[in-house]
């Protein structure tokens, strides 16, 4: 009887024959796992805790005031994240109006969402390690190679870190704010591709801090220490999203994979996030010439979202630690028994080991710091089996992952 497998050194082979060139339309979706993968200066971790986390420290911090606030609002909401509180928070300061509820009128309630924003905002206002890490590694491999087309980044992630690797790299990148003394948002510039090629594209679908708001009501672009513009996009209001920025990067992400012969790879992405995850399925339904790549750090049979995806759309692939989802099909890595090339081991080392010495070995691409090294290490040399021609920049075999039987 035979088993199905997967070959991680077939599959990336092929990814850093894409990675390495400078050809692909090449998008980045950066989540919260991300940063909670990284390391503080001193070593210990995460860099910035992971939604759960972020909740936690949040709902602890404001306790204290809003005990039986929070109590009541979990009471009513099926999911209990920071974001989702959030929303409901605003929510219920825009209805209320002069009267009360849980204690609050819509004063105590917009009280409560800047509470909120400001405990968010003390925790994600962290700086980079000095030196290397996984999101200087990553601006590395996107300016450090002549594109046709530029890397979008997309990310639901508040902090500012992935700017600061950029500006430490004096590596230019816009994110839809043009101007000097309050930066506005200009979504004809988000529709467009006018920019130089060298310059990343940076998309904060979430909110970034600095975000704010003018006398007018519109989202501007102020300084790092201004949170009044975390938010989840799916529950504002329909009047609302069309003047921030929100509905616009929303756009940006479908048009993007709507685009002919583009590659979406996703690191540190649960994909819980409906708004998010309906809109990538519905773009991999609507263009097959699309594909995504999803690096999950948790094994196959935790990622259950991802694989719903992937169950349905044979041109998007999920990397699991212990397996991988590809073509609709689940199935365990399996290393073959011999390297594809004398030369090979250095290159698995990138993608196969342990990062735990209590786990046995496993694929490490769903970590962000593996992930990161493997980008900017893809344009070293590197050897292919002899007997697979590998994928040329044009991505052609990544639409087409073959499934090995073993008996």
């Amino acid at each position: 009887m035979s088993v199905n497998v997967h070959n991680p050194d077939q599959y990336m082979s092929a990814l850093r024959t894409i990675i390495a060139g400078g050809r692909k339309r090449i998008g980045l979706l950066i989540g919260a796992g991300a940063p909670a993968g990284m390391a503080k200066q001193d070593g210990t971790r995460p860099l910035i805790p992971a939604v759960a986390g972020l909740t936690d420290h949040v709902l602890a911090a404001i306790q204290p005031k809003y005990e039986k606030q929070i109590g009541a609002l979990k009471n009513e909401l099926d999911h209990h994240d920071i974001e989702t509180i959030l929303s409901r928070v605003r929510t219920l300061g825009k209805v209320v109006g002069k009267g009360s509820l849980h204690d609050l009128d819509a004063k105590g309630f917009n009280d409560l969402g800047q509470a909120i924003c400001d405990e968010i905002g003390k925790v994600v206002s962290v700086r980079l390690p000095a030196g290397r890490s996984a999101y200087t590694d990553l601006v590395n491999w996107v300016s450090g190679t002549s594109r046709d087309h530029p890397v979008e980044i997309f990310t639901t992630n508040y902090d500012l870190l992935i700017e600061e690797a950029f500006e430490r790299a004096r590596s230019p990148y816009f994110d839809g704010f043009i101007g000097g003394r309050e930066p506005f948002f200009d979504p004809v510039s988000v529709a467009t591709n006018d920019l130089p090629k060298r310059w990343a594209r940076l998309w904060k679908i979430h909110g970034s801090l600095g975000w704010s708001a003018n006398e007018y009501g519109e989202v501007v672009r102020l300084g790092k220490d201004a949170t009044t513009h975390l938010v989840f996009p799916e529950h504002l209001k329909y009047d609302q999203t069309q003047k921030a920025p929100y509905s616009a990067l929303l756009d940006r992400l479908k048009a993007f994979l709507m685009t002919s012969d583009t590659l979406l790879l996703t690191i540190g992405f649960s994909f819980a996030d409906a708004h998010i995850s309906s809109r990538i399925s519905e773009g991999l339904a609507a263009n097959p010439s699309a594909s995504v790549f999803a690096f999950q750090f948790k094994s196959l049979a935790e990622e259950g979202p991802g694989c719903a995806i992937a169950g349905m759309r044979s041109n998007f692939s999920l990397y699991a630690s212990d397996g991988a989802m590809i073509n609709g099909v689940g199935a365990p890595w399996k290393l073959p028994l011999e390297m594809p090339s004398k030369d090979w081991a250095p290159i698995r080392a990138s993608y196969w080991g342990k990062s735990d010495v209590s786990k046995p070995e496993h694929f490490l691409l769903g970590n962000i710091e593996d992930f990161a090294s493997f980008f900017a290490s893809s344009r070293t040399a590197q050897s292919f089996p002899s007997a697979a021609k590998p994928a040329d920049d044009d991505g052609g075999a990544t639409h087409a992952p073959q499934v090995i039987a073993a008996e």
